[in-house]
């Protein structure tokens, strides 16, 4: 019975992201299709001015664009299915080849960020939700809510200019030197403004949702019991209280990875550093179709899986939420 319940369960969630990409490939293919701008630009260059009516319908059938919409798509998804993402229309070679050798840089990047985000922001939960309403709970507060209200484009401009420029002690763009590809200290180096600007602009979101988690199981009544039998406010929140909110706490985790993940694509934006979040940019900007497909696919893939892996881990936490599940 319990084998049966988790087949179940693995083939519902394994349909649901099937679903729930096929609908996000048809809305994204759509309306990159038509939106406004010439594909062929990206393609051709500037010979598309000088190109007769005959030429650019010879071109526009060889990128196989003079098609419906829907005939466009059902044959870019049977491509797909053979393993075929299409042609880069900026880079001229498969899309897939120009994402593998970026996808790293974002992981790292993010994974890295993801990390440190939350584990700054339950450190900090942690401490004001100890210290409620004292002048460090206070200070806390409004310097995080200060640091979130901050755009993370001008905060990434600020600290190139101080950091770059004036200071000339950590490199404003790249994810390494070249010749450096295999040195984590310059790799290192190239991340850490984007880390700055990525921790700063997320991490008093998370810490404010995980420090009122606390401070309403810091109210229930074990907690005064707890007290009464004398044990300190450190060993009561960490020792009961945040085992109890930790499903919550798994949820809110879940529910960032998009957030963090759109600040990981600003701040390559504003860094100019090589992964899939400034290939996206640049493949809306260019209406390079295929590669834009693509980068849609693997966020969703990412996003959807992580909310997959945030129920059944909280099914694991919370035996509650697990018997919900099987019924």
């Amino acid at each position: 019975m319990r084998e049966r319940n988790l087949f179940k369960r693995v083939f519902v969630s394994v349909l649901g992201v099937a679903v729930t990409m096929l609908l996000l490939s048809v809305i994204v293919f759509y309306f990159a299709r038509l939106a406004p701008g010439d594909p062929l630009q990206s393609f051709y260059g500037d010979a598309v001015e000088s190109m007769t009516s005959s030429e650019l319908m010879r071109a526009k059938e060889r990128l196989g664009l003079n098609a419906p919409i829907y005939v466009q798509y059902i044959k870019w998804l049977g491509g797909v299915f053979h393993g075929d993402f299409g042609l880069s229309l900026k880079y001229k070679i498969p899309a897939m080849e120009v994402i593998r050798p970026l996808i790293g840089n974002t992981l790292v990047l993010g994974v890295l960020a993801y990390i440190i985000i939350f584990a700054l922001a339950v450190i900090t939960a942690v401490l004001c939700a100890a210290n409620e309403d004292t002048v460090f709970d206070r200070i806390i507060c409004k310097t995080g809510t200060a640091l979130y209200y901050i755009p993370p484009f001008w905060l990434g401009v600020v600290l190139i200019l101080v950091f770059s420029i004036n200071l000339k002690i950590l490199p404003s763009s790249g994810a390494y030197d070249v010749g450096k590809a295999g040195d984590i200290a310059n790799r290192v180096s190239h991340m850490a403004l984007p880390l700055v600007v990525m921790v700063a602009s997320h991490v008093w979101y998370y810490a404010y949702m995980i420090r009122n988690k606390l401070l309403d199981e810091i109210r229930k009544d074990y907690v005064l019991l707890a007290k009464a039998k004398g044990l300190g406010k450190y060993s009561i929140i960490l020792g009961h209280c945040m085992r109890n909110v930790s499903p919550a706490v798994v949820s809110i985790m879940a529910i960032s990875i998009p957030h963090v993940l759109n600040g990981t694509y600003v701040a390559e934006s504003v860094f100019n550093y090589p992964g899939i979040g400034s290939l996206a940019v640049e493949s809306a900007k260019y209406h390079d179709y295929n590669l834009l497909m693509v980068l849609v696919l693997i966020t969703c893939v990412l996003v959807v899986v992580s909310s997959i892996a945030a129920q059944n881990i909280n099914a694991v936490i919370d035996p509650r939420t697990k018997e919900g599940a099987i019924k």
